[in-house]
C-alpha cells in the first residue's frame, strides 16, 4: 500500500548518512510536514539536494540548525544566516550549482541520463575539475546527473495510486525530484481514491511515487512579505 498513516511510517528507512532530494523553491512547495518529521526522527549526516535551505527557523533551516545536514547541493542560499555561519566556519559542505544546471542534473537522474554538456559555468569556479569540450564555436561543461536515496515532495492533490497534481508555482522542483530517487515520499493536501484525478491534469504519475500521505494545517510561510503603503 502506498498510502501511509503517519509521518513516521512515511519516513521509515531514512537513516544517518542518507542522500535526500527535497522539493520547493524558497518556501513555496516545500514538504513542511516531512521536514518536521525528519527533525523529530533525528537522523544526521544528511546530504540534501534542494534549490535552497529554507530560512533560519523554517523549512530545511530547522534541520540545519539542529546539525542534521552534512552537505547541501543547492543553487541559492541567501536567506539563511545559520547556513552562512556554518559554511564559513567549515561546519557545512556546500556544492553550489547554477539553478538551471541543478534542475537538469535532477531531471537527467530521473531519465537515466548519466551526464550532459551545458554552457553554464564555463570559465567560472563551477568548472574547476570538470571536463570542458568544444561543440561548434562554443565551450560546454560536463555535468553529472543527480539521484537520491529518498525524495520528499509536496503536492496539492494526490490519489491512492500515487498520482500527483501540484498547485501553480509550487510545482517547481517537485516533479523532477519525484522521478530521481529510489524512494519518493509525497505529502499532499488532499488525498483522493485512485481514479479520482483527471488523467490529463496529473503532473507526476504514480509510478514514481512509493509512499503518499495526507497532511493538514500547513503554515505556507512567505519569505518576505512586501505591502504597499496605505
Amino acid at each position: 500500500m502506498k498510502v501511509q498513516t503517519s509521518i513516521d511510517q512515511a519516513l521509515a528507512g531514512i537513516e544517518d548518512g542518507a542522500t535526500l532530494m527535497v522539493g520547493g523553491f524558497g518556501l513555496v512547495g516545500i514538504p513542511e510536514k516531512l521536514i518536521a518529521g525528519l527533525l523529530r526522527k533525528g537522523v544526521r549526516n544528511l546530504t540534501v539536494i534542494s534549490n535552497n535551505c529554507g530560512v533560519d527557523d523554517f523549512g530545511l533551516g530547522i534541520l540545519l540548525k539542529n546539525r542534521q545536514i552534512r552537505k547541501m547541493v543547492s543553487s541559492y542560499v541567501g536567506e539563511n544566516k545559520e547556513f552562512e555561519r556554518q559554511f564559513l566556519a567549515g561546519e557545512l559542505e556546500v556544492e553550489l550549482v547554477p539553478q538551471g544546471t541543478l534542475a537538469e542534473r535532477i531531471r537527467a537522474g530521473g531519465a537515466g541520463i548519466p551526464a550532459f554538456y551545458t554552457p553554464a559555468g564555463v570559465g567560472t569556479p563551477v568548472a574547476e575539475g570538470k571536463e570542458v569540450r568544444r561543440f561548434g564555436d562554443k565551450e560546454y561543461l560536463l555535468e553529472t546527473a543527480l539521484v537520491a536515496d529518498f525524495a520528499l515532495v509536496k503536492a496539492w492533490k494526490g490519489d491512492a495510486a500515487g498520482n500527483l497534481i501540484y498547485n501553480k508555482t509550487s510545482r517547481n522542483f517537485n516533479p523532477m525530484m519525484a522521478a530521481a530517487a529510489r524512494v519518493t515520499v509525497a505529502e499532499v493536501e488532499e488525498l483522493l481514491p485512485a481514479g479520482a484525478l483527471d488523467p490529463n491534469s496529473i503532473h507526476t504519475p504514480g509510478v514514481y511515487v512509493q509512499r503518499i500521505l495526507a497532511c493538514t494545517d500547513y503554515e505556507k510561510r512567505i519569505e518576505r512579505r512586501t505591502l504597499r503603503a496605505a
